[in-house]
């Protein structure tokens, strides 16, 4: 099955492309046990560059990347911008991040469809792709259904595919259980201790 960084943690992969975008969020180390971060080093980065690119063409010629330190580095900043952004839901205050930009072009195709295309080399190329993932699932109104894990022992990023968009863990029974019985053994200290 494609999209293997997502699948490593039990994960649907979300719609369309929005799939690179949860990807490149779960490149994080999580998990029992403990996944490797895949942005931690260059060699990693890019195989998981290269894997990622390859199940997002889906036949398209999307074309390769080169990445080397600073484009990890790129990568890593993008990946926390967008994992705060995804975690806060919309509803992120204070200070604006850093905008990140990338070359696009806006291109007509013979059917008459405009698509919107990132431009440049290494990885301005693979931000950009990324950007454009998140504008066309904002546009598709699915950008809201990437959620991170409300576990923070946790933190990989799912797609919340239920009717009401409620999800709150990628996994109930890993995740949710365990966040439940912490709070629930805390409620009983609390108790025990006001019993005193």
């Amino acid at each position: 099955m494609p999209w293997d960084t997502t699948t490593r943690y039990g994960c649907s992969v979300a719609d369309g492309g929005l799939a690179l975008v949860q990807d490149l969020l779960n490149t994080i180390a999580a998990g029992r046990p403990r996944e490797a971060d895949l942005l931690d080093a260059p060699g990693t980065a890019q195989e998981w560059a290269d894997a990622a690119l390859a199940d997002h063409a889906e036949g398209r010629p999307v074309g390769g990347v080169e990445l080397d330190d600073r484009g990890v580095d790129e990568l890593r900043a993008l990946r926390a911008e967008l994992r705060a952004a995804v975690a806060a839901g919309g509803e992120r205050d204070g200070a604006p991040a850093e905008v990140r930009t990338s070359g696009a072009v806006l291109a007509l195709r013979p059917d008459g469809t405009v698509d919107l295309e990132p431009r440049g080399q290494g990885w301005r190329r693979l931000v950009g792709l990324v950007l454009v993932e998140v504008l066309e699932a904002q546009r598709a109104d699915t950008w809201r259904r990437l959620k991170v894990c409300r576990n923070d022992r946790c933190g990989v990023a799912f797609y919340d595919r239920s009717r009401n968009n409620s999800g709150a863990w990628h996994d109930v029974r890993v995740c949710g259980n365990a966040v439940n019985l912490r709070a629930s053994r805390a409620r009983r200290r609390a108790a025990a201790d006001a019993g005193r």
